[in-house]
């Protein structure tokens, strides 16, 4: 299978529906992104979102790199990878986390970090074998919808 990664530069209507036929497979519980959620993300410097093409010009699917400056260094996340049911196990989310990591190198930051739930096997395994190794850390979260932050 011949695969494409590219950037989105602009909001189109293949775009959006990409990305609201994409995003239940990776999460229930978020809804997909509206076109404005889609252009600011498009817009940002903080965020280069990847998408994945099939040789028919097809999103298979997306990717969103995350880079930004602080004190110790430009940072680099990985998040929101999803690949259509139907493309996977072939070759589509290694193209796009090889993009995002060569997208990464080229804006100055040293490693890349991602998180990955423990039941997306394949994900997992994918990622060990890209080389990206567990880190010695707690990841914690603070559910702003629930609770006041200054209590």
């Amino acid at each position: 299978m011949s695969i494409r990664v590219e950037p989105a530069t602009e909001v189109t209507a293949e775009l959006h529906d990409a990305l609201t036929r994409l995003m239940p497979q990776l999460s229930r519980s978020a809804p997909p992104p509206t076109a404005a959620e889609l252009d600011e993300i498009v817009r940002s410097e903080a965020t280069l979102l990847l998408v994945a093409r099939d040789a028919d010009r097809v999103i298979l699917g997306s990717l969103t790199l995350v880079l930004f400056r602080i004190p110790t260094g430009v940072r680099a996340w990985i998040e929101d990878v999803v690949v259509d049911e139907s493309a996977r196990g072939r070759g589509v989310g290694e193209a796009l986390t090889r993009s995002a990591l060569a997208q990464a190198s080229a804006r100055g930051a040293r490693n890349v970090d991602l998180t990955s739930r423990p039941s997306r096997e394949a994900a997992n395994r994918l990622y060990r074998r890209l080389g990206f190794e567990p880190r010695d850390t707690n990841v914690y979260r603070f559910e702003l919808e629930a609770r006041d932050p200054g209590t």
